[in-house]
């Protein structure tokens, strides 16, 4: 069974550091590009960032561009994302999604085959 698990979420002062790791099972994320979708309360899932399958490659959205970082340990069977300078607008359910092949399909929902249930990250004082 494919499976996609997040992980990692949880309650963050304003500028702090959350990093988000996003495991698979059954499957081997190798041959899969991983994106970072987000959807706060009331508002539409929107991509944060997406990585190709070697890692060679990386899309940030403008939002999260210089903040974030996405990586990747596919020995590990694993895709992180790194959040630093968390702020307030970060608040959100953070799912991983896996489109199988290369490149990243960008920030599409549908083009992903593979969703994680989501792990809730909350910026709070």
């Amino acid at each position: 069974q494919f499976k996609l698990v997040e992980s990692g979420g949880g309650l963050v002062l304003p500028g702090g550091s959350l990093r988000l790791s996003c495991a698979a099972s059954g499957f081997t994320l190798d041959e899969y590009a991983i994106g970072w979708f987000r959807q706060a309360p009331g508002k539409a899932r929107e991509g944060v960032s997406c990585i190709s399958s070697s890692g060679s490659d990386t899309v940030y959205a403008d939002s999260v561009k210089g903040r974030f970082t996405i990586s990747r340990d596919n020995a590990k069977n694993t895709v992180y994302l790194q959040m630093n300078s968390v702020q307030f607008e970060d608040t959100a359910v953070y799912f991983c999604a896996a489109d199988w092949g290369h490149y990243c399909p960008g920030f599409v929902p549908f083009e992903y085959d593979y969703w994680g249930q989501g792990t809730q990250v909350t910026v709070s004082s």
